[in-house]
């Protein structure tokens, strides 16, 4: 197995400055990650916020993102050429799109969407203009083309290369206008993970992603996936979600498989965890599921 390269990608350009900017500090310092080989790939700092949305596009910073993406793949793609598996801490859900640029120079790959929500909006859609709750649609070619042809590789991700799993927001998503999941992107909501168990969903969707003609694929994960209950500390709340244990499995299965090509952590809040004892056990969780690359 590789071993791990640790990247922070503290950009809040597709949501706003709440707090989670500090994601990497808050994961490092709880001890993030203690496996042995592992380093630190740099700190790649987004451009200035700029709080008004983008006449143009209808989104907010949507240049900055751009600039920020390449930026963003320009580094795990440093990270992948010396051997090593990127994990990248952000930030908001809009850093993804850099991470699948990295990947996308390289050939066809595939991702495995953690979240508890779609983020499928279009912007005219998404109330506030927010890239973090349009990145998996930017990612599949659904969007302005600013954000959608990357380099003019565009899309970053094939409809049939994607699995959304653990969203609950079908109802806010359906309320607010949001555009439909296309029918070949393959969706198993919170209830259907629950239906087989998140182990067993979790193998059919790596078996899924590495069926076909992928090269391999990144892990993409929103702490909001978790049970609101035990993971307060995000910015757009919604009740349910995994448990730390379901998560645990789903990620020692997607991380274990020698094809995941890296794992994205993003919008966790240290500003809403005040004595820190939530950043320490999701930096348990992430190193014990690490602990399958290693």
């Amino acid at each position: 197995m590789r071993e791990l390269a640790i990247i922070e990608a503290p950009s809040v350009l597709g949501l706003r400055p709440s707090g989670v900017q500090d994601l990497p500090a808050a994961l490092l310092d709880a001890g993030l990650s203690a496996h042995p080989g592992t380093v630190h790939a740099g700190r790649i700092e987004a451009p200035a916020y700029d709080p008004r949305r983008d006449a143009d596009t209808g989104v907010l910073n949507p240049g900055g993102i751009a600039q920020y993406s390449v930026r963003l793949a320009d580094a795990v793609g440093a990270v992948l050429d010396a051997g090593r598996f990127p994990v990248v801490l952000g930030g908001d859900c809009s850093i993804l799109l850099g991470n699948l640029l990295a990947l996308r120079r390289r050939g066809r790959y595939g991702l495995l969407f953690l979240d508890g929500h779609t983020d499928f909006y279009q912007p005219s859609a998404e109330p506030t203009g927010e890239a973090a709750s349009m990145e998996l649609a930017l990612a599949t070619g659904r969007g302005p083309r600013l954000l959608t042809d990357l380099e003019g590789r565009g899309p970053l991700l094939r409809d049939e290369d994607v699995v959304a799993f653990g969203f609950r927001d079908s109802a806010e998503s359906s309320r607010d206008g949001m555009q439909p999941l296309p029918p070949q992107l393959h969706a198993i909501d919170l209830d259907g993970v629950r239906a087989t168990g998140a182990a067993t969903a979790a193998r059919r969707a790596i078996d899924r992603l590495t069926a076909g003609e992928n090269a391999g694929y990144w892990v993409h994960l929103d702490v909001d996936i978790l049970d609101d209950a035990i993971m307060p500390a995000v910015d757009y709340r919604i009740p349910g979600g995994l448990t730390w244990q379901e998560l645990e499995s789903v990620l020692l299965t997607a991380l274990g498989d020698e094809r995941a090509a890296g794992l994205d952590v993003t919008i966790f809040n240290p500003r809403l965890d005040p004595d820190g004892s939530i950043a320490v056990r999701l930096t348990e969780c992430l190193n014990r599921a690490l602990s399958a690359r290693t």
